[in-house]
């Protein structure tokens, strides 16, 4: 095996290999599963309400059990994987998943459907912890924004398949919410079968002081002159609370409350999307909500080549203003004035779903080896509780204040996401891995330094 130092490269600088797109794909299956399993619990509430007799808080308890077993799952299975290993955490996640969903067939009380959905909750948490900061940890950095934010447009994919299986399983007599439900195990255990195998991240192995394991995984899976960078270190005995230390805090700080800021009014509007269109006066709601749908799905997919175009800082700041000034005139012009607020509205779905991406890009860039997954874990569990808190409100003031006081106060949650930005967004594009998730590297620009710097490379 030729290892001759000028035929060497850095894991981090590795060309994309076929390695790469394979774990990737392994990853996808989160995010495919957390839509189809949202998606399909909302078709299949429609037919199970009347054998189980459901009363509006069990329908509300229901639809946000996997939200709750999400904010399980992240905080402690992310953690766990920054102690056992994420690989384990990798397997583990897809066979609570499959199981449970599987017994969903054989459920005949809302207790039991319940806990079931806490449990597939629980595991999509751990995943999403986990997913990311090993695929992170694997890839090159000149692809691991694209590859990361990819993940965001398979969540739609598996709730438009989710969408489409109920479609067709609705036909199938009295029964079929049983059939619904189970059909979140197939592509589960497909994932769990395909990712057996998977090797252990190098870095955490080297974080564990294992680094002749990480010198041959890399090599094996990598590329034989591959080798890892000599400032990853061994164990430095960190643990989750190092989150909060005098130097990590505010990187924590602002993960958490970009990652919050960016999905209370994405949860929020297009959860209502409906309702809001007729509160804002457009009768013929089915055209308007397909263009919108149009629009958030390109916004997704312009997203990968913007994430790969600009910096993270830049791309973050800019996007929360745009969301901001094109959401304000919703809540303040006149609904007689429609082409322009369709305009408006048009251009903010767009913005928001490119930005979206960034909720699966820049955590996993925030934290050092030791603790990312616990801080992945941690920000994704932050940014679910903001999501169920947005989506529980928003209708409550839409009924007490009308359109107008609900989208201005989406409007400042959005400038809070600029402030926010502004003041702690880190710079993490354009360095390694370990070098993304050290806090002295940082150096966040004023808000007049940002236009030059908002091409990274």
């Amino acid at each position: 095996m030729n290892t001759h130092h000028t035929q060497s490269f850095l894991m981090d600088d590795a060309p994309l290999n076929k390695f790469h797109l394979r774990i990737t794909a392994l990853t996808f299956g989160s995010n495919f599963s957390d839509g189809y399993a949202l998606g399909i619990i909302g078709m299949a509430l429609t037919l199970l309400g009347t054998p189980m007799n459901l009363s509006p808080m069990w329908n509300g308890l229901l639809g946000s059990s996997a939200l709750i077993g999400l904010f399980i799952g992240s905080l402690l299975l992310g953690w766990l994987s920054d102690r056992i290993g994420r690989q384990k955490i990798f397997l583990a996640n897809f066979v609570i998943i499959g199981v449970a969903s599987l017994l969903q067939f054989w459920v005949n009380d809302p207790v039991t459907l319940f806990v079931l959905r806490i449990f597939i909750g629980i595991g999509l948490g751990g995943d999403y912890a986990v997913g990311s900061t090993l695929l992170a940890e694997f890839s090159p950095k000149k692809y691991r924004g694209f590859l990361l934010a990819s993940l965001c447009v398979v969540w739609t994919v598996g709730y438009v398949a989710s969408n489409v299986v109920g479609f067709y399983l609705e036909k199938m007599g009295p029964d079929s919410w049983r059939w619904m439900l189970a059909s979140a195990a197939i592509p589960a255990f497909i994932v769990l079968i395909l990712r057996i195998g998977t090797p252990e991240s190098p870095r955490w192995l080297i974080s564990m002081g294992r680094k002749a394991e990480a010198d041959r995984i890399v090599k094996k899976y990598v590329g034989p002159n591959a080798v890892i960078e000599d400032t990853v270190h061994a164990h430095q005995n960190m643990g989750f609370r190092d989150l909060f230390s005098k130097s990590m805090w505010k990187r924590t700080t602002f993960g958490s409350l970009f990652y919050v800021c960016n999905v209370i009014p994405y949860f929020a509007i297009y959860t209502f999307l409906p309702i809001i269109l007729s509160s804002m006066g457009f009768e013929e709601n089915f055209l308007i909500d397909m263009l919108l749908n149009i629009f958030l799905l390109l916004g997704g997919i312009a997203g990968l080549w913007l994430m790969e175009k600009f910096s993270r800082r830049g791309f973050t700041i800019y996007t929360f203003a745009i969301l901001a000034i094109t959401l304000f005139p919703l809540g303040i012009v006149d609904s007689k004035y429609q082409v322009f607020l369709i305009i408006c509205f048009a251009v903010f779905t767009f913005v928001m779903s490119a930005a979206a991406n960034l909720t699966l890009v820049y955590p996993a860039e925030l934290f050092p080896t030791e603790i990312r997954a616990s801080g992945v874990g941690m920000v994704t569990a932050v940014s679910r509780i903001g999501s169920a808190v947005g989506t529980f409100l928003l209708p409550v003031v839409l009924d007490g204040y009308g359109v107008g006081v609900s989208m201005i106060a989406m409007t400042l949650v959005l400038v809070l996401g600029v402030i926010i930005s502004v003041a702690w967004a880190p710079e993490t594009k354009a360095l390694a891995l370990n070098e993304a998730s050290n806090p002295r590297n940082d150096g966040a620009q004023p808000l007049g330094e940002v236009q030059s710097s908002l091409h990274a490379e």
